[in-house]
């Protein structure tokens, strides 16, 4: 059968189908069991948890499913923290927070506690796959990681960053493609240099590297997996297409602004974050624009903006919110995540046939 290969039983799934382990909340313990259940991989976006937040979440993870489910952590990145260029971002940012009526947040000084922490939970928590985005674990860590059973998937956006993860001793890689909807996993040179479509990237990436390539970028439905596995990946990585489903936790002005804007709206911006990412455009990344190349760095403009667009949530003001998208938002589809992987795989069947 066509969804039988390497990666499927190394993830002991039976489509190669994994759900993008988006950060901020859209990954609830229901929709990552919902597509474990379903015979995908379900992934926990665990980037920005606490590490108390993140095991009550597999806990629940577990009591929802009995088959394999993944989580995703981010490498952590300490910049420095400049005061002055934050005491500047702050007055930009003054208008949006006198309009929701928030003060200024704390600073302080990033740190790689968090996921230190992160990665002992996984460990007492004896979950099966772990994957990374923004960098590669140092190899300790794999070994280390490794020594207790997990499979560990990295992220790359250039074929160089794959061949990194395979030398490091990475068990798959995630090829994301410059369609990719928020963040990309680009840790090796410039962002601008690592813009590869999904279809050039992915069959570059796997004649160069021996471990198993996973697609990711742009793909939203069953001519999407076919394609990428006709290309050489063993398995597809899916995010936009799943933010929209019944079980997601994205905010509903999120779901509403995909289920309703079209390809040519997501666009690239630090704004936000600090760090590029794609968002459907925006109020907020229109006006901040002209300021982008001198924001703090990620992780401290994220901070900086955290409040605003929690905030902008709830007070109904899309127009200020992260609103990150892939490049398909068309295929969106507002369902319950089983029935859209059944969907797919029906479309695969039908096109093979």
């Amino acid at each position: 059968m066509w969804y039988r290969s390497e990666i499927t039983k190394k993830l002991g799934v039976q489509y190669p189908i994994i759900q993008a382990g988006m950060a901020g909340g859209v990954t609830t313990p229901e929709l990552v069991a919902a597509v474990s259940n379903s015979g995908a991989l379900g992934t926990l976006g665990a980037g920005y948890m606490t590490p108390e937040t993140m095991q009550q979440a597999i806990k629940q993870i577990k009591q929802l499913t009995d088959q394999p489910f993944a989580v995703n952590l981010f490498i952590p990145e300490i910049p420095n923290v400049d005061t002055e260029a934050i005491n500047q971002a702050n007055e930009w940012l003054r208008p949006y927070r006198e309009a929701l009526q928030l003060t200024k947040p704390e600073v302080k000084q990033p740190s790689s506690s968090n996921y230190e922490k992160q990665l002992e939970i996984l460990l007492q928590e004896g979950v099966p796959i772990c994957s990374f985005t923004f960098g590669v674990p140092d190899k300790e860590t794999i070994q280390k990681l490794k020594q207790h059973h997990l499979l560990l998937i990295g992220t790359a956006t250039t074929v160089q960053e794959a061949m990194i993860n395979e030398v490091n001793g990475m068990d798959m890689v995630v090829m994301q493609g410059s369609e990719a909807g928020g963040h990309r996993g680009t840790f090796l040179g410039e962002f601008e240099d690592a813009m590869i479509g999904t279809m050039a990237l992915v069959p570059q990436a796997v004649d160069q590297v021996s471990i198993p390539v996973i697609a990711a970028g742009g793909i939203m439905d069953g001519r999407g997996i076919l394609a990428a596995l006709t290309l050489g990946a063993q398995a597809v990585q899916m995010g936009t297409a799943f933010l929209t489903c019944l079980e997601s936790g994205a905010k509903k002005q999120h779901k509403e602004a995909i289920l309703h804007t079209t390809e040519e709206q997501p666009v690239i911006t630090s704004a936000f974050s600090g760090k590029p990412a794609r968002g459907i455009k925006n109020q907020f990344i229109t006006e901040m624009a002209a300021y982008e190349k001198d924001l703090p760095s990620y992780p401290i403009q994220n901070a900086l903006t955290k409040e605003i667009r929690r905030e902008a949530a709830n007070q109904n003001r899309p127009e200020w919110m992260h609103l990150w998208s892939g490049q398909g938002p068309r295929l969106s589809r507002q369902q319950a995540a089983g029935e859209m992987i059944s969907k797919w795989i029906l479309q695969i069947d039908e096109r093979i046939k």
